[in-house]
């Protein structure tokens, strides 16, 4: 069995390259250019949005960790139905709770319906916002000891990439086929509370700043595209996506609890140096 991962460098896809490495089975991360990757698993050159570009890597694959929204997707599907591969376990979202009538949902949704189309086995993990998520306050952690912190007063229970991981690792061996898993973190926290946590793991006297819904509808709208923008603002402004309950799906996969946001802060102080 050897499982292919593509977003190898990334939060989610990183992870899968940790777990699959930790339990001793082999990998194959799809990478651009040279990367250090932990024993057991080999580089695989190409780009996620051109197919054609490692065909040769699907040679062997029983399945493959796809992320959602590239292009060439039926091309890709198509390609690993002919390499004779036999899962698909796709990294979704959330926002599939819902209607996917947003920028965010639509792109998730369609990669969903391409993989039910393709013919091979498939699992769909949703999960919640990622505990790394809380890296985005990492320059103005650098820059002082207040954070300005958007939807203050909306809970989110978080999840770490590796109970993500684990998930899909499990999945990739032959479980949950057909199922859709909904991921959550073991506690919702609000962002003042996240804050509160990276205050003790680091040391530091830290303040949360609780951005308005006009501040925050401002900052949104300057650093990313409009409809992504509108997107979020729905999602956790206007409460279109339920990221607050906490379920016990990770526990129930993998045998063990799901990880804290103080695990994920204290494994990774340094990149917020």
């Amino acid at each position: 069995m050897t499982i292919l991962i593509t977003g190898a460098t990334g939060n989610a896809g990183g992870a899968v390259v940790q777990s699959l490495a930790e339990q001793g089975i082999p990998g194959r991360a799809l990478v651009r250019a040279a990367t250090e990757l932990p024993a057991g698993i080999e580089p695989a050159y190409g780009d996620l949005n051109r197919p054609d570009t490692f065909v040769d890597a699907l040679a062997g694959v029983s399945g493959i960790f796809l992320l959602s929204g590239y292009d060439r997707l039926d091309e890709l599907l198509a390609n690993a139905v002919r390499a004779g591969v036999r899962k698909v376990v796709v990294l979704s979202s959330s926002s599939l709770d819902g209607e996917p009538t947003n920028a965010v949902a639509a792109y998730h949704h369609a990669t969903e319906e391409a993989v039910r189309a393709s013919g091979l086995a498939w699992t769909f993990l949703r999960p919640n916002s990622f505990m790394s998520n809380t890296l985005r306050w990492r320059d103005q952690l650098r820059a002082g000891d207040e954070v300005r912190v958007q939807f203050p007063d909306v809970a989110v229970s978080t999840i770490h990439p590796r109970d993500i991981a684990d998930v899909a690792v499990r999945a990739l061996q032959g479980e949950q086929d057909s199922e859709v898993l909904r991921l959550t973190g073991p506690v919702a926290l609000t962002p003042v509370e996240q804050v509160a946590i990276l205050a003790e793991a680091l040391g530091r006297k830290l303040t949360a700043y609780p951005m308005s819904r006009a501040e925050t509808h401002a900052a949104l709208y300057a650093s990313m595209p409009e409809p992504y923008a509108a997107a979020i603002e729905s999602f956790f402004g206007d409460g279109t996506i339920d990221e607050t309950s906490v379920n016990t799906t990770v526990a129930d996969v993998t045998g063990r609890p799901a990880r804290t946001l103080q695990t994920w802060v204290q494994e990774n102080r340094a990149l917020f140096g």
